[in-house]
């Protein structure tokens, strides 16, 4: 995560001049036109050698001059383990806060089988790949601010002020409005490339650009799978540490929120969307990534871990993440499903099914009190039965509380998490 300086630039309006204005009404998902981002847009290669290629697309104007957007491509084409007629499905990889393209991230959904395209979301590049002798981009590579150039005409920078302190007026200074935008144009390029099976594609980002997965997968209904790792909504409330940046800007506070924050826009998610997070994330604290997972309408799943950690390289390390993709997009078999965990007497009963056998699950609760990225965690053992878990009810003291399942792949799913309140 980035905090930005306090920064001022010419087309951000003062509190001031916000009161003295009227508030411009703009239903969320109106902000974007979506009919000219659903185009494909003007691109350039910048490199096609080595496994990784590189481009520049076109962007969405920005403090009154045309951007482009740097994006790493690969395919199984481009790593030589397919044909060059050969057709896959696509993804789409969203970096988190201090985050860019990452060539290693993908490298690695184009030996998953996939044609995938990361962006950067900073107005910046990062530098070209960097490969071992075995031909496989080097990790972290890119993870240093000092390895990132400036694009001349590139968009908002990630930090503080371009996500928060924007908002009002013109929000084509907003990032969150430039992020979803890009991410979208990245997604209709993708779909345009010939090797690309239009009608399979996904979207997964980690952190921030979970967040912006929540916000994308709510706005283009053409993905057939998600997954925001960490990133969720509701962070003008809690332990959220957005809260603060949210709550100064005083009387634009709900123009935010009803804008860019992922509640806001969750409510029209139809498209299949797996929620992937710790259960002491400090950025995006387990009751509020619970209150996102309720107001989604369409299908969903939940994955939580206990004290999964927080970074990119841990945010698409889960394996659910491909095989949740998988299910949508190369007809491979779906994750477990959860029913609504019950209280029966001294147990708890949960229903579930799986087109693989499960092979171990658990209760995972707590009873510590205060911030939740500090509360230690215990397991109970549970009891698999055809299409039903059972468990022990956890302690009185227990406030939170989930059961989790695997299957012989080892791949876990979670039921909602149970908050007292």
């Amino acid at each position: 995560m980035i905090v930005g300086c306090c920064v001022l630039r010419l087309g951000v309006s003062t509190a001031q001049e916000q009161q003295s204005q009227p508030i411009q009404r703009i239903e969320p998902i109106d902000r974007w036109n979506l009919a000219n981002l659903k185009r494909a847009p003007q691109m350039r290669w910048q490199s096609q050698d080595g496994p990784v290629h590189s481009l520049l697309y076109a962007g969405e104007p920005f403090d009154g001059h045309e951007t482009e957007v740097f994006a790493f491509y690969a395919s199984p084409a481009t790593l030589g383990d397919a044909s060059a007629d050969a057709q896959f499905p696509g993804v789409v990889l969203i970096h988190g806060g201090g985050g860019t393209a990452f060539a290693e991230w993908t490298f690695l959904w184009a030996k998953r089988g996939y044609a995938a395209i990361a962006m950067d979301l900073a107005g910046s590049r990062p530098i070209d790949p960097v490969y071992d002798s075995a031909g496989i981009p080097i990790a972290n590579q890119s993870s240093r601010p000092d390895t990132r150039m400036r694009l001349p005409n590139g968009g908002p920078d990630q930090g503080h002020p371009a996500k928060f302190d924007s908002i009002g007026g013109d929000h084509s200074d907003d990032w969150p409005y430039h992020a979803v935008a890009s991410v979208v144009r990245a997604h209709s390029l993708l779909r345009s490339f010939p090797e690309v099976i239009v009608d399979r594609t996904a979207v997964t980002g980690i952190s921030w650009g979970g967040y912006t997965t929540c916000l994308v997968a709510s706005v283009d209904d053409r993905f057939k799978a998600a997954v925001p790792v960490y990133g969720c909504g509701f962070l003008f409330e809690g332990e959220s540490v957005q809260k603060p940046a949210i709550d100064k800007l005083q009387e634009r506070r709900k123009q935010w929120i009803d804008a860019y924050d992922p509640s806001s826009l969750l409510t029209g998610c139809r498209v299949p969307i797996l929620f992937v997070n710790g259960t002491n994330d400090v950025h995006y604290p387990l009751d509020s990534y619970q209150k996102s997972f309720d107001v989604v309408p369409g299908p969903k799943q939940m994955r939580i871990e206990v004290n999964m950690r927080h970074s990119h390289p841990a945010g698409w390390e889960p394996k659910e993440i491909g095989m949740f993709i998988d299910s949508f997009c190369r007809d491979r078999k779906p994750l477990a499903r959860t029913g609504e965990p019950t209280v029966d007497h001294d147990k708890i009963l949960m229903t579930y099914t799986s087109a693989v056998p499960l092979k171990s699950a658990a209760l995972h609760y707590t009873t510590d009190t205060g911030l939740r990225s500090k509360r230690v965690w215990q397991s109970l053992p549970a009891e698999i039965d055809t299409n039903v878990v059972t468990v022990a009810k956890p302690p009185a003291e227990a406030n939170t509380w989930f059961i989790a399942v695997t299957d012989q792949r080892d791949a876990m799913v979670t039921s909602t998490v149970q908050i007292k309140p």
